[in-house]
């Protein structure tokens, strides 16, 4: 069993800072200009997000462009996320956490998210979560692929896991779990299960439209989520 949790909007929510960070970053390296205008976020990935943001404000997305923004996103969004109030766990997420922990599934728990692995760690401390309480790690640009795609991070975690067990799991026996309907693809596209959390932007409706196996409004019913959890 493996259970891969989505960061943004399913284990925590830190007030739109990324998004704000990811803008002054690139306004401070290439002018007031610089704009993320009608990008979509929800779901998507960092490295794919920057250069989006890139070509749009004028900018030619070049890997030396794409590295200095992604410096710059980084350092702000350290600063940022540090102020008190800025971040915090979603109901239920810690709970659930140390719920699986305590039934022996430590080794079992991941995440699987669009963000940077910086950024990622620096959101889930301020949120008072441990990123090195999970035992996988799948940041967004550890796709093998260009372009890269959400639905090529599962395989990576399975193979993570793997590494660190020596157990190769089938694709049936991987659980995400996320807030959008990308989250949904990307697990359906690799024949995994998906728990559907409605604490993003995307409603309950439809994140089962999308074909979640189980909807749930927020992850705060422990016990019952933990026993479908750990059914696969």
């Amino acid at each position: 069993m493996l259970i891969l949790f989505d960061i943004d909007m399913t284990l925590l929510e830190s007030k739109g800072v990324g998004l704000r960070s990811m803008v002054e970053a690139g306004r401070s390296l290439f002018g007031d200009h610089f704009n993320a205008d009608g990008i979509s976020f929800g779901g998507q990935l960092d490295p794919l997000i920057l250069n989006l943001m890139l070509a749009q404000s004028g900018v030619e997305p070049t890997p030396e462009a794409h590295a200095n923004l992604r410096e710059a996103y980084v350092a702000r969004l350290a600063r940022a996320i540090s102020a008190p109030g800025t971040a915090r766990a979603l109901p239920g997420a810690i709970a659930l956490l140390d719920a699986l922990d305590a039934a022996g599934h430590r080794e079992a728990l991941g995440v699987l998210t669009g963000n940077f692995e910086e950024s990622g760690r620096l959101k889930l401390r301020a949120a008072g979560i441990d990123p090195d309480r999970f035992a996988v790690h799948v940041w967004g640009d550890d796709s093998p692929h260009d372009p890269p795609a959400r639905e090529h991070l599962p395989p990576v975690g399975v193979e993570r896991h793997a590494v660190r067990t020596g157990v190769t799991l089938g694709m049936d026996r991987v659980t995400l779990i996320g807030d959008t309907a990308h989250d949904v693809r990307a697990a359906r596209m690799n024949g995994c299960r998906v728990l559907g959390v409605a604490t993003g932007r995307t409603n309950a409706d439809e994140l089962a439209r999308a074909g979640a196996d189980r909807v749930v409004d927020t992850l705060s019913d422990t016990q019952e989520i933990l026993r479908w959890l750990t059914l696969a």
